[in-house]
């Protein structure tokens, strides 16, 4: 797994695009795992800090308590659809899967919370550790898709769709 800042380090115009991507809208889309296996959507907001990418989430949130039991997750941008017939001002979306690490020390978990606008107290703050990044987008010229994925341990790769 890696951190953001691995990513971005050996990435950067691909980090700095699906970045924009997911920052571009607050609420962003989290899958996560219920007790019997079957996948519970919710939304959530995440930052980009630091070098990694954050979740905060309200203390014993159903989202908090599937990752505490199991800590794989994907996490979807807002997709905003463009107007009618100006399909290629598409701005695209972004998506990614990993494994949430929650931070337990509660200083550590105060300071973030100060340091993020959010009182310190109960609460969830996990790191995410990233396996997969996708960038979906409209290429050039716009009669394709272009779909560019980094996976951990195969690095950046892009495929287009028509």
């Amino acid at each position: 797994m890696a951190t953001w800042s691995q990513i971005a380090e050996s990435e950067p115009a691909f980090a700095k695009a699906v970045q924009a991507i997911f920052d571009a809208h607050k609420h962003k889309t989290m899958a996560t795992l219920r007790k019997d296996g079957s996948p519970r959507i919710s939304g959530i907001e995440a930052r980009f800090a630091d070098g990694e990418l954050w979740l905060g989430m309200m203390p014993d949130s159903r989202k908090a308590l599937d990752l505490r039991r199991d800590p794989r997750l994907a996490l979807h941008s807002a997709s905003v659809a463009p107007p009618e017939g100006e399909e290629s001002a598409w701005s695209g979306d972004a998506k990614l899967s990993g494994r949430a690490v929650e931070v337990v020390d509660e200083a550590e978990r105060d300071a973030w919370l100060r340091a993020n606008g959010a009182p310190p107290g109960p609460s969830h703050v996990f790191s995410v550790d990233i396996a997969e990044v996708t960038l979906t987008r409209v290429g050039e010229p716009a009669d394709h898709l272009l779909i560019e994925f980094w996976r951990e341990g195969e690095g950046l790769r892009s495929t287009k769709r028509t």
